[in-house]
């Protein structure tokens, strides 16, 4: 596949425009699809490489989430339930069937809430460096601090340590591309909409609960080296979701999509070939 398969569009969902990458099957519409969801504060950009390699067989799309990247913000009041709201009506309005969702860190959590409201329409889930705990009050108080130092410092600092804590030392190292994106995909956010999405992700619930009802196959990835998200979060899900398989990153940290694509590719692809 070469940059030119994939084609950036964009529909309207409501009170919002959303904007996104699709790079179609080989029989597209009538395919199956996977649909992309980035961390925060990211952007669709994130998943380039993983759209290009994808199998032919699958459509392949990448939104960017409500007031990220080229997406417009709406009302402004952010959830992670709006968020996964606007996803179903996306598939909706796509009439898209046989979806498999991806998503990682925030992506996994809209994913889960995605799939309380619509699991039995969904082929697969793939969760990338999540949990479905909701954050404990320590959790949401970062976030809170988070905010006040983005409104007094800006978006450059943040988006320096952000990095420092995203990625494997080694990466930081290797692949400054990486480590360039991910800064870009901050910048180019509004520090408004930055801030209502740390909100919203205090805020989130807790799916754990749900986790038993997901009948549907299940990929769980982890990056060995990641800060962010622990061993025991992980484990929650591995331990609750009935049909799972689990894929340990050694060279990654919450990005392992970016930090080891090539493996990341083979082991996504493998799974979609399964079901």
């Amino acid at each position: 596949m070469s940059k030119r398969d994939l084609k950036l569009s964009k529909i309207r969902i409501g009170d919002i425009s959303i904007s996104y990458y699709i790079r179609p099957s080989k029989s597209y519409p009538a395919s199956k699809t996977i649909l992309f969801i980035h961390g925060f504060p990211f952007n669709k950009n994130t998943w380039k490489q993983q759209l290009l390699e994808l199998n032919e067989d699958y459509t392949g799309i990448a939104i960017d989430v409500r007031g990220h990247g080229l997406t417009t913000n709406g009302h402004g009041f952010f959830s992670v339930d709006v968020f996964a709201k606007d996803l179903v009506e996306f598939i909706r309005k796509l009439d898209l069937n046989h979806v498999v969702l991806c998503g990682i860190s925030m992506g996994g959590y809209i994913a889960l809430r995605t799939y309380e409201l619509i699991g039995q329409q969904l082929l697969g889930l793939v969760l990338c460096d999540t949990n479905s705990l909701a954050d404990d009050n320590t959790g949401k108080q970062k976030r809170f601090d988070s905010i006040q130092a983005l409104l007094k410092y800006g978006r450059r600092p943040f988006a320096i340590g952000f990095t420092q804590n995203v990625f494997y030392e080694k990466t930081i190292q290797e692949n400054p591309e990486a480590v360039e994106l991910i800064k870009s995909c901050i910048r180019r956010n509004e520090l408004s909409s930055i801030c209502a999405t740390q909100l919203a992700l205090a805020s989130r619930t807790d799916t754990t609960h749900s986790l038993k009802t997901i009948i549907i196959p299940t990929l769980v990835i982890k990056g060995k080296h990641d800060k962010l998200m622990s061993e025991e979060q992980t484990n929650v899900l591995i331990e609750n979701i009935p049909d799972v398989r689990f894929m340990e990153f050694e060279e990654s940290g919450h990005l392992p999509n970016l930090e080891e694509p090539d493996k990341f590719n083979a082991v996504l692809n493998d799974f979609l070939t399964s079901l």
